[in-house]
Order: structure tokens, then C-alpha cells, then sequence
């Protein structure tokens, strides 16, 4: 399987990583099919596959990549996901929960918005027009060809990109995961968190918008159980005005919020498009710091980890979080064994997928693992090597040795 069709955005870090590590291998260069010419129909899987007289009877690699980073893209998937475009029934099978929309938006308007740096659009429809494409990306492969070579299935990026079907998956599993406080259909806005949140006596939750990446749309919030004082540290804000709706922006950095209004506001609109709350456990301690684990696996092994050191509840590297090896932070052998096994575990519960990034917590004192997030995109990890390889480069020799993909 020689020949490799990669679904992205040209010109980024990761269509970048995948080709440089495709040349390092002696391998051919990957067939570049770029998200915003199937978004305004200006190419396709069969196009790319006639234009390059790609061997039906010998299905090429299939790699989805992140359709992040560039807003024209962001623009077409919200037109997409709008109520007023014509779709099959069947592009709307993955999505898994209630599909209403909070304030929708319809192709036109979707098309008319302009770039604002940081600004959150509308990330439910955003996220229902990305099903509607893995859908048609899926549907098209399957006639083309018997058993299309995908690294990862459409299916199950729809799936591991929604955290509140990722928890479902994980928990029929019995994998261990951090106890979900309620169903997201149970919590409708604040006040009923708040009322769920004093009833199971849990006072420290994550609130995690259910679609998002890269600590968009996550608050670490805790309630003091005496004083009712509140605190939510995330990396939300929000620009309110008189004339319109208030407009919601992810940073790169963390803020805290205490006054019950701001916190009020951002949670009913995280709520509002779908969102997954979790128990908030402890992490594990570095020091005066607290991490937590990426760990790559690729064809069903564990390969490239790092850790992610900071001083705060969300550690995303970006966040500037320090990145430090497993044996820096003193983890013993059996520990990372453990941080592997539950990380493979994790990944089998999506059998039509080859790479995912799994986030792991070790908690604190016992250091048992729970799965945090499991990332369909979570292989950009700079810096980082396993066995003389960076992930891409391991990715392509893997896949490259493997007899098919199905």
C-alpha cells in the first residue's frame, strides 16, 4: 500500500510532518486532497483517484487529518452543519445525541462571517457539518473500493471527537474513565449543575465542551461547599454588548473567573451546544506541579508519550506546560507500563482505527490511570522520538509493514 490519499489543509505542520516523513522512508509522496475543495465541490475522492489513475482492485492509505487552523474551512463546515442545506438522511447517523442546534445559523449567514482571532463561531453546527462530511467521505470510499484502506474510519473520528459518545464507548468498555456527574441531556444550564452538583456532593468538576480540542471550551470549576464561593480557571472569554449577542473567544492562556454571572454565562453557553462535566480528580504531582500523559499509540502498541508539567488544572502544552519524558518525572517502569496498557486498551475500543493520541491521568497518591481524552489528530508531538523516529515517521513505517488496512 504504496500510495497514500491525505485528507487535510496543504502547507500546515501536519500535511508537512506526513510528507517529510513519507520522503525520509523512500516512500511516494501523498496524494494531497485538501478539505476545502471537497467543502466547495471542487474535488473528491473518485476525482483524486481518476486524475492520478490510482489501481481500483488495490486501495491506497486513507489518512484524515485535523481540519483545524484555517478559517475558510472553519466557515464551510458551520454552512455544512446549517438547517437549510440539503443532505442525505444518512449524513446525519453520527450524530449520537440530541442534534437541535442552539441558535443556528443558515448557509448564507455561515458564509458571510469574518475572521476574528480567537473567536468561537458555533461549534455544535460546526461539529454536525463535520459528521455530514466524514459521512460522505465514508460513503464515497466504500464505492470506490470493497474495503477502503483508512487509518483511521470516518466512524470512528465522528466518534472519538464527541467526548460524551468517547465516555460512553470507554465506560461499555470498562475502561477507566473519570466519573460523568450526570446524562448531558440531564444538565440544560447552571442552575441544575449547580443544584446536581450539591445533591452528589461533588463540589470539583470539568466542564468540557463535547466537541472541542486543544482546551477549547474546558472549565475547571469548583464550588466550596461552606462558603458557596465559586471558581472556574479556562481559557474562555467573553465580549458582551448592548446592540448583540454576546461573542465567546478561546485565548491561549488560562483566566479565572469567581464572579457567579461571568461564570453563569460562559457555562450556559457551553451547555448550550453540548457539553460532557466530569468528576475532577487529582493529578498526580511533579514537584510543586501537577501532569499529565499523551501517550501515541500506533497499530495497536504504545510508542511516543510525553508529560505534561504545569501549575495549573489544564495542562495543554500550548498553555505553556512544560514537556518532560516519563523517566524525567521519575515514573517507574511498572507505572509506565500501565500508562501503555490502558492507552492500548483505550484505542481497541475503536477497531477501525490504527493512530490516536490517548491523554492519561495518574492520580494522585495511587497513581491509577484514567482516560482523559482520546485524540483521532493527537500525534503533532514536537520533539519527540521512539526508537529513532519522530510519530509521523513511525506512523508511515508501521502502516507501511502492515499486510492491509481494512
Amino acid at each position: 500500500m504504496d500510495q497514500m490519499i491525505l485528507i487535510g489543509n496543504s502547507g500546515n505542520r501536519r500535511t508537512a510532518g506526513i510528507q517529510a516523513a513519507r520522503a525520509k522512508l523512500d516512500l511516494s509522496p501523498a496524494i494531497q486532497l485538501n478539505y476545502i475543495d471537497l467543502l466547495k465541490g471542487k474535488s473528491s475522492l473518485l476525482s483524486i483517484v481518476e486524475s492520478h489513475g490510482l489501481a481500483m482492485d488495490e486501495p491506497p492509505l486513507l489518512r484524515l487529518d485535523a481540519p483545524g487552523e484555517h478559517f475558510e474551512v472553519e466557515r464551510e463546515l458551520i454552512a455544512c452543519g446549517a438547517p437549510d442545506i440539503a443532505i442525505r438522511d444518512e449524513d446525519d447517523r453520527w450524530l449520537r445525541y440530541d442534534n437541535r442546534l442552539f441558535q443556528p445559523i443558515s448557509v448564507r449567514f455561515a458564509r458571510d462571517l469574518k475572521e476574528s482571532n480567537g473567536r468561537l463561531y458555533h461549534p455544535s453546527q460546526w461539529f454536525r457539518g463535520y459528521c455530514r462530511l466524514l459521512s460522505r467521505l465514508d460513503r464515497e470510499a466504500k464505492q470506490l473500493w470493497s474495503k477502503p484502506g483508512w487509518m483511521n474510519a470516518p466512524e470512528d473520528i465522528a466518534a472519538m471527537f464527541d467526548k460524551r459518545y468517547t465516555y460512553q464507548v470507554l465506560s461499555e468498555a470498562g475502561l477507566p474513565v473519570p466519573r460523568r456527574l450526570a446524562s448531558p441531556e440531564a444538565v440544560p444550564n447552571y442552575e441544575v449543575l449547580r443544584e446536581m452538583m450539591e445533591s452528589n456532593r461533588t463540589h470539583r468538576i470539568f466542564i468540557k465542551l463535547a466537541t472541542g480540542s486543544g482546551a477549547c471550551g474546558v472549565i475547571a470549576y469548583q464550588v466550596n461547599p461552606v462558603t458557596g464561593a465559586e471558581s472556574a480557571v479556562t481559557t474562555m472569554s467573553v465580549e458582551n454588548n448592548l446592540s448583540r449577542p454576546p461573542v465567546f473567544y478561546n485565548l491561549k492562556k488560562l483566566q479565572q473567573y469567581k464572579d457567579r454571572d461571568s461564570i453563569r454565562q460562559i457555562v450556559n453557553w457551553l451547555l448550550s451546544h453540548g457539553a460532557h462535566i466530569e468528576q475532577w480528580i487529582p493529578k498526580a504531582a511533579y514537584g510543586d506541579r501537577t501532569f499529565d500523559i499523551r501517550q501515541l499509540v500506533v497499530a495497536g502498541e504504545a510508542c511516543h508519550s510525553i508529560a505534561r508539567v504545569s501549575r495549573t488544572p489544564i495542562t495543554n502544552l500550548h498553555l505553556r506546560s512544560d514537556r518532560m519524558s516519563l523517566d524525567e518525572i521519575g515514573l517507574s517502569y511498572d507505572i509506565q507500563a500501565a500508562v501503555r496498557c490502558c492507552a492500548e486498551q483505550t484505542v481497541s475500543a475503536f477497531p477501525g482505527s490504527t493512530v490516536a493520541g490517548i491523554d492519561v491521568l495518574l492520580s494522585s497518591g495511587a497513581y491509577r490511570p484514567y482516560v482523559l481524552d482520546v485524540n483521532p489528530f493527537g500525534d503533532l508531538l514536537y520533539r519527540n522520538q521512539f526508537e529513532g523516529h519522530d510519530p509521523y515517521e513511525w506512523e508511515m513505517k508501521r502502516i507501511a509493514a502492515l499486510p492491509r488496512l481494512a
